[in-house]
């Protein structure tokens, strides 16, 4: 299945549906841009973000545009945010292997694990 993401919005208990998603491989303190998407009503891509084919050893960084997202959904948030933008970086050792980057997220605070 190569890379997959999926998000959780915890203020609401449902999917993070709309919110916008930018993929970099990194390289040190240099990244470089892979992909931007939105993910669907499942809180998911429509696509793995790296099939098994085109998956890579590597540091890679998914940034989640948190503010923005909660904004949408009518959230009163103060300026400036607590959380803007999510962060991960993450690596990838085994390119034979599935690997799952979820991330759980309110307007102040968040938590990943590697997932299945």
């Amino acid at each position: 299945m190569g890379l997959s993401t999926h998000v959780l919005d915890t203020m609401h208990g449902c999917p993070a549906a709309g919110m916008a998603v930018a993929l970099y491989s990194t390289q040190g303190e240099q990244a470089t841009l892979i992909k931007r998407l939105v993910l669907n009503h499942d809180g998911r891509t429509d696509a793995p973000l790296f099939d098994n084919a085109s998956l890579r050893t590597g540091t890679y960084r998914l940034t989640f545009d948190v503010a923005a997202y909660f904004k949408a959904k009518g959230v009163a948030l103060p300026e400036p945010n607590f959380l803007g933008s999510v962060s991960l970086d993450f690596g990838i050792a085994h390119a034979d292997e599935h690997y799952h980057v979820p991330l759980l997220v309110s307007p102040w605070s968040y938590s990943t694990y590697r997932g299945s």
